[in-house]
C-alpha cells in the first residue's frame, strides 16, 4: 500500500498538498481526457510518469555529438545489456560454459526438446555463422550432439548431452544470481512496469531478424516504420 501511494504521488506536480492529492489527481485525469478523448488509464499514467521522468537539459557544447530520446532509451538498453554479459560470463566460471551465449543454447534446446540448428541459432538472436561455429565448439566440449531429423534426413537437429543437462543445472542457479544483482536497485513494480512496457520493441522484432538478412537497411527501415520516417 505504501508503494502504490508513492506511485500515486509521483504522478502529481511537485508542491501539491497531499490532503487534496485524490481530487488533483481526479483533475489531471479530467485534463488529460478533455485532450485525448480516446485515451485509456494507463496512457495517462505513462504520461504522467514521463513528465516527472523529465531530466533537467544539461548545458553542453554545441559541437558534441548527443542522442535524441530514442538514442538515449538504446544506449542505456545496450549499456545494461553488456553489463550483464560482463558479469554474467564472470559468473559462468566453473560451470562448463564460457559465455552467456552458451547458456541460452542449452536453454533453447532444453525447452524445444530437440529444435533443427538454426531455430537454435536464431531464438538467441545470432548469424548463422557464428551460430553454427558456437555449436561445433559445444559438441567438441561434448555439451550437445546432433542427430538426424527422422522424416527429413537431411535436418540436423540437437540433444543436450548428460553433461550438458548438469552444465545447465549449475549455469541457471549462476545466471538467476546475476539477474537478481542487475536489477536489485528497481522493485518488482518496477520491474513489471519495464517489462510491460519494452515488450512490445521485442514482439515487434521477433521472427524477422533471419528474414531481414539479406535485406538493405533503407528496405528494412521502411518495412518497420513506413514512408519517410
Amino acid at each position: 500500500m505504501q508503494i502504490l501511494s508513492l506511485f500515486f504521488l509521483n504522478l502529481l506536480p511537485k508542491g501539491s498538498k497531499t490532503v487534496n492529492k485524490t481530487v488533483e489527481l481526479v483533475k489531471l485525469w479530467g485534463d488529460y481526457e478533455a485532450q485525448h478523448p480516446d485515451c485509456t488509464i494507463d496512457d495517462f499514467f505513462r504520461h504522467r510518469l514521463s513528465l516527472a521522468a523529465k531530466e533537467e537539459k544539461l548545458a553542453v557544447p554545441e559541437w558534441q555529438l548527443h542522442p535524441d530520446i530514442n538514442g538515449k532509451l538504446m544506449i542505456l538498453i545496450r549499456r545494461i545489456g553488456k553489463y550483464h554479459i560482463v558479469y554474467s560470463n564472470k559468473a559462468l566460471e566453473g560451470t562448463g560454459l564460457d559465455q552467456i551465449e552458451e547458456f541460452g543454447i542449452l536453454v533453447t534446446i532444453f525447452n524445444q526438446v530437440n529444435p533443427i540448428k538454426s531455430e537454435a541459432i536464431y531464438n538467441n538472436i545470432m548469424e548463422l555463422s557464428s551460430g553454427t561455429n558456437m555449436l561445433n565448439r559445444m559438441k567438441k566440449r561434448g555439451l550437445i550432439n546432433e542427430h538426424s531429423d527422422k522424416e527429413d534426413k537431411r535436418i540436423k537437429r540437437l540433444k543436450l548431452t548428460t553433461k550438458g543437462e548438469e552444465s545447465l543445472g549449475k549455469a541457471k542457479v549462476r545466471v538467476l544470481q546475476v539477474a537478481k544483482m542487475m536489477v536489485s536497485v528497481l522493485s518488482d513494480e518496477d520491474k513489471q512496469l519495464c517489462l510491460h512496457l519494452l515488450s512490445p520493441v521485442s514482439e515487434r522484432f521477433a521472427g524477422t531478424f533471419p528474414k531481414h538478412k539479406n535485406k538493405a537497411f533503407d528496405e528494412i527501415l521502411k518495412e518497420i516504420v513506413g514512408e519517410g520516417k
